[in-house]
């Protein structure tokens, strides 16, 4: 069979029903080009790979699991990009879906990878540690509410699915887990660029205890910091908001 490779983040999905809800919320969305993130044992690709007329491919970067794959479905053959998912150049043209049980330790940056291809991903099903998933679908004043949950709803909609046990998953990881969907806006927040809409979020999130007004002076000229907004927590304002505060940038 194949290894799990602690280094690689790999708790494999064992929980059938689980694999079929994912699939299950991938159908509710037309497909027509599929891109599944870390497949490793093939639990949902088993799936994924029959779902009818779909162009389907997976990125994975563990030798073994990439052998495992093509032996056990050799219709994979020519499916399968080797390589890190953060490497990776968009596998196909046009839009296409993405969907993964993500490994965990890099959750954060295939967030920010997706968001690099926003204009090619209209949707995005996946499974995350359960507190990266709740950031990421936090509303505005929520205690986990933070940099990922502004920059990722500035541009899409998301929907947290369902939890997952850690009985689930071989072998079972030390935290939950939950599945969320991601769904592009069809119209953004008008900002002064994406630049100088990522700056600021970061920036007033770096010091989130702080008012807006000190934690991001530095971008600001001082009369523009009278505004009342500056008075209140980054993590009060909406996405709407941050958005707005641009136009007031340096």
């Amino acid at each position: 069979m194949y290894t799990l490779k602690k280094s690689l983040g790999q708790h494999f999905l064992k929980d059938e029903n689980i694999c079929r809800k994912i699939v299950e919320a991938l159908q509710q969305e037309s497909l027509s080009q599929l891109l599944e993130v870390g497949p490793g044992g093939g639990a949902l690709t088993k799936y994924l790979k029959n779902i009818p007329d779909i162009d389907f491919k997976a990125v994975e970067i563990d030798d073994e699991k990439v052998a495992y794959l093509s032996n056990t479905y050799p219709e994979l053959k020519d499916k399968i990009v080797h390589q890190s998912f953060l490497d990776a150049l968009p596998p196909f043209d046009g839009e296409f879906t993405v969907v993964g049980n993500f490994p965990y330790n890099i959750s954060t940056q295939i967030l920010f990878k997706i968001l690099e291809w926003k204009d090619q991903v209209p949707v995005m099903v996946g499974m995350f540690q359960k507190e990266v998933a709740q950031r990421v679908a936090a509303p505005s004043g929520n205690k986990v509410y933070g940099v990922l949950s502004v920059l990722v709803q500035a541009f899409y909609q998301v929907k947290y699915l369902f939890d997952v046990h850690e009985n689930c998953f071989n072998p079972p990881p030390k935290v939950k887990s939950g599945v969320i969907k991601m769904y592009r806006t069809t119209a953004t927040e008008p900002m002064k660029s994406e630049k100088h809409f990522f700056l600021l979020v970061k920036t007033a999130f770096n010091q989130r205890r702080k008012t807006l007004r000190n934690a991001v002076r530095s971008l600001f000229e001082p009369d523009q910091l009278e505004d009342p907004i500056f008075n209140q927590r980054a993590e009060q304002l909406t996405v709407k908001d941050f958005a707005a505060l641009t136009f007031k940038m340096k």
